[in-house]
């Protein structure tokens, strides 16, 4: 019985969080929506509100998954089937946004976007994955679950597990295919390119996750280890700015 009692809880607890990921996916559409509706002769400022709208839902929803996913430790399978749906989540909803630094400095480097945009989306994404640590706080303040503990959301957990070389070249690695597929998948049909791409970041995952993490987008490693960049700085601003960076670079 007892058992049963614990085995309600968790599944409670988890329900919780998939509608609380699921609220902020909402939420942030609604605003994506009134957005686009009153700023459509402004550009500049229209791209920076759906950027950072588009950063904000990427990291609120990656630290409720980062906290799903340190309860069951030993049994990765249903963190990473959540991984893979909020991937395709996060594909369908936020066109037309990148979230990740290095898919900004992808399209200046193709010419397909001016300095002054890029400027202002990577303005966006630094204040949209900041933000996301304060809202993630204020969630989790409200004690929805037992893991909801606002103190949760400032402290560092460093995910570096191997050496510094090793932990540069799996975000390194991790950025360079990710961006390899983007690129080779653009004839793909949107469709199929959504799933493929979902499931080239749930392997990644899966492969580098107890390495590094395996974010490779510096805007991401940010919100989730802000902390962390406090305290060793240098280190973390190898591993999770300049790696995915350089490897990002190798493809030009």
């Amino acid at each position: 019985m007892t058992a049963l009692r614990a085995l309600w809880s968790e599944m409670q607890d988890t329900c919780t969080s998939l509608g609380l990921m699921l609220s902020v996916v909402l939420l942030a559409g609604l605003a994506r929506v009134v957005a686009r509706q009153q700023q459509l002769h402004r550009p500049m400022a229209h791209a920076f509100v759906l950027e950072f709208l588009a950063t904000l839902q990427l990291c609120c929803c990656t630290h409720e998954l980062l906290l799903l996913s340190e309860q069951e430790p030993a049994h990765p399978t249903w963190p990473l089937t959540l991984i893979y749906f909020f991937t395709l989540v996060h594909g369908l909803t936020l066109v037309g946004t990148s979230s990740n630094p290095c898919g900004v400095m992808m399209q200046m480097m193709l010419g397909g976007m001016s300095p002054e945009m890029g400027a202002v989306r990577l303005l966006a994404q630094l204040i949209g994955a900041l933000g996301s640590r304060y809202c993630i706080g204020a969630l989790w303040s409200l004690g929805l679950t037992k893991y909801h503990v606002s103190e949760r959301s400032f402290a560092c957990k460093n995910p570096i597990q191997v050496d510094l070389p090793k932990a540069v070249i799996v975000e390194a690695l991790c950025s360079f295919i990710f961006h390899s597929a983007l690129l080779n998948f653009q004839e793909v049909r949107p469709k199929l390119r959504i799933h493929l791409l979902a499931a080239l970041i749930t392997f990644l995952v899966y492969a580098g996750g107890s390495l590094t993490g395996a974010v490779f987008n510096p805007a991401l490693a940010l919100s989730l280890h802000f902390k962390c960049f406090d305290e060793a700085f240098l280190q973390f601003f190898i591993v999770y700015w300049l790696a995915p960076s350089l490897g990002r670079l190798a493809l030009s």
